[in-house]
């Protein structure tokens, strides 16, 4: 069956946007043409810097052909409104009286032939690429259409004729250009096979995966004839893809005056701004040699593509080791002054004010870290932002912690003091390590407690996707801090502490268990943890200790996933329903002491009895934390819980009895909700 071939050729697109685009513009053209009826077998896309291409096999050359039936009219309506209808119709259209539930109607049968495929790709394609979106886009020239880029060419082929339509000032043909170097001359292509391999010949890799796989394998082959590996990088080698068409990749040389800088600057300058991959020695240390990927070939095998690198990362890597010289001449803490210049929030005051508040509330976490000694907690904290001052991190604000790091080190601080500074800004994502020692869990702690505090005080809240200060990151953060280190830490008097040093009028502590709450469920989910559960127990109230909270929530989850647990459920619901239908009649609640010599079936004694042992028994097991037995308390209740439904009427004639069996279910809620609120479990 055709096959339609589409190309767009223009300037350099961003390698952000490649991948995006490709798929935008599959989905775009597939669901224009499966909207028009036109079925297909397969379809994928491709990009390059230079070109977005896509093909679509197994088209049919036209439209299917289609019957369609209209409803009229009744039979004896005007002739006005008969005449209407039939002049609606197109030629050849059948009309026939038809008896419904309504009367009589005049029906007709449309045959409507199928619109030539090229004809349909002339309307689909267009209105796909317009609507195509672009982070960014530009206009050009006096034209109006709009394009991440200029465009140069299209090439639209369909069962090898040109599909007519423009874009702006460029209408679409049959060919387009190899390599902008390599091979510049005009290319004519009658399918996707012969456009593939004449951009092949022309210096081209149309696939992005075969490229990247070529990157990696050349510069794997560099770096082991070297007795050296490739540094893993797959965000950078994601993005060199993106920058090449026609991969070269070459390996150069760092000076050896600049292996004294910290690897970790050498690593970033590279990366960052060169687009370099570095290599690491048997021992898995920084060596001196990198990877560059080219987008040509030359003459002299790549030696002066090699010199010129060479010679921009010296000119690079001396300012990262200027920076190094000047920043250690003098002390990390000299620095700190200067954070009173740097703002952290305009509501909320400067970068040296939240060093104190977070030296203050570290040394309060202290007392909930085991083996935090507070004096190093105090001297981490007041050291952690300090790098943000120096040159190295205005340079490179990826390192900053990292930065104060080594230049705590070099003033002779501790281990420790080092370490925390480094790792106060951790875990910055849910596949990021998250700081186990002592002293840097606790800066790390207060600094995103202070955080949250402070921006939900003011109102600064994460709306919808919007999050702008990274509110969630830093709840996900301090959740992963206090379960992963199994700290018994009482956040609600973490959050009065750090209110306090805000001098806040505005109490957000709620606000902040609940968006705690709704994080744990986040961060939970893919551990297949039941979010209910987690809901069940968090409308308790109260609950603020992340570790307790966990094991109610494991226990209940177990629980829930036994027959116990199951038919408990559906008695508590049952209960439940019939306490909110008969309160809201009644207008009361049914709250109170049950009669036990009103009892007249052993069912209601049964239950009473089992209640009655239950609920001290699971009072005792939650206050002990031992949520396991309190779930076996529970699960004793099913058999005399089961007799009561099976047995007893609860809405007796006899009003008085009828009150104290009432009462009798509002004590199967209220046993149940000792342990967690199971309205809010879901199934």
């Amino acid at each position: 069956m055709p096959e339609l071939l589409l190309e767009i050729l223009s300037e350099e697109i961003p390698a952000r946007m490649q991948k995006r685009a490709a798929d935008d513009l599959k989905r775009l053209v597939c669901d224009g043409l499966k909207g028009a009826g036109l079925e297909f077998s397969s379809a994928e896309a491709f990009a390059t810097p230079r070109r977005l291409a896509l093909v679509i096999d197994g088209l049919p050359v036209s439209q299917p052909d289609v019957s369609e039936e209209r409803r009229g009219p009744r039979a004896d309506a005007p002739e006005k409104a008969m005449a209407g209808f039939k002049g609606s119709l197109p030629e050849g259209a059948v009309i026939e009286e038809r008896e419904t539930e309504k009367g009589t109607f005049l029906f007709a049968t449309v045959d409507i032939k199928g619109r030539a495929a090229a004809d349909v790709l002339a309307e689909v394609l267009p209105k796909a690429l317009g609507d195509l979106p672009w982070p960014k886009s530009m206009r050009w020239a006096s034209h109006e259409f709009r394009w991440v880029r200029v465009i140069h060419s299209m090439i639209a082929q369909f069962d090898g004729a040109v599909v007519p339509f423009a874009l702006g000032p460029v209408t679409s043909g049959a060919s387009t250009v190899g390599h902008r170097f390599l091979a510049p001359d005009a290319i004519e292509v009658a399918d996707f096979a012969d456009y593939k391999q004449k951009l092949l010949a022309a210096k081209v890799m149309l696939d992005p995966a075969e490229r990247r796989a070529k990157i990696a394998a050349d510069a794997d082959a560099l770096a082991e004839a070297e007795g050296l590996s490739v540094k893993d990088d797959p965000t950078l080698l994601d993005e060199v893809t993106g920058l090449v068409e026609w991969p070269v990749v070459y390996m150069g040389g760092i000076d050896d005056e600049f292996m004294d800088v910290p690897p970790e600057v050498l690593i970033t300058s590279m990366k960052s701004h060169q687009k370099y991959f570095s290599c690491l020695d048997a021992n898995g240390d920084l060596a001196n040699r990198f990877i560059v990927v080219a987008n040509t070939e030359t003459d002299d095998g790549g030696k002066q593509v090699v010199a010129g690198n060479e010679r921009v990362l010296r000119a690079r890597l001396s300012d990262a080791k200027f920076f190094w010289d000047q920043d250690r001449k003098t002390s990390l803490s000299s620095k700190a002054p200067a954070l009173k210049d740097r703002v952290f929030h305009a509501k909320l005051g400067s970068m040296d004010e939240k060093v104190d508040r977070v030296q203050a509330l570290a040394a309060d976490v202290a007392a909930y870290v085991p083996g935090a000694d507070k004096d190093r907690v105090r001297s981490a904290a007041r050291l952690a932002k300090a790098d943000l001052s120096t040159g190295m991190v205005g340079e490179f604000p990826e390192l900053q912690g990292l930065m104060g790091r080594y230049y705590a080190i070099h003033d002779g601080e501790s281990e420790e003091v080092a370490d925390a500074i480094a790792e106060h800004y951790s875990p910055l994502g849910p596949n990021d390590s998250c700081p186990s020692k002592p002293v840097s869990v606790c800066v790390s702690l207060a600094d995103k407690i202070d955080s949250l505090v402070g921006f939900f005080a003011i109102d600064e809240k994460p709306t919808g996707s919007k999050d702008p200060f990274a509110l969630r990151r830093a709840a996900l953060g301090v959740i992963r801090l206090v379960l992963e280190n199994g700290l018994r830490l009482p956040l609600k008097a973490e959050f009065a502490k750090a209110r306090e040093l805000y001098r806040a009028d505005t109490d957000p502590a709620d606000d902040l268990l609940a968006f705690f709450a709704d994080r744990l469920k986040v961060h939970l989910r893919e551990q297949g943890v039941r979010h209910d559960a987690i809901d069940a127990v968090f409308a308790l109230g109260g609950e603020d200790d992340l570790v307790r909270l966990m094991a109610r929530v494991e226990a209940l989850t177990a629980f829930l996933g036994s027959d116990d647990g199951e038919n408990l459920l559906t008695a508590y619901r049952r209960a439940a329903n019939i306490l909110k239908i008969e309160e809201k009649k009644d207008e009361r609640r049914y709250d109170g002491a049950v009669d036990g010599g009103a009892f007249q079936q052993d069912e209601e004694r049964d239950l009473h009895r089992g209640l009655s042992e239950a609920g001290p028994a699971i009072a005792q097991a939650v206050a002990e934390e031992d949520f396991a037995s309190a779930m076996a308390a529970l699960a004793r209740l099913r058999g005399p819980v089961d007799a009561f439904f099976d047995g007893v009427q609860v809405n007796a004639d006899d009003a008085a009895l009828r009150e104290n069996r009432l009462k009798l279910l509002n004590e199967i809620r209220a046993a149940l909700g000792g342990v967690a609120d199971f309205s809010k479990i879901e199934g």
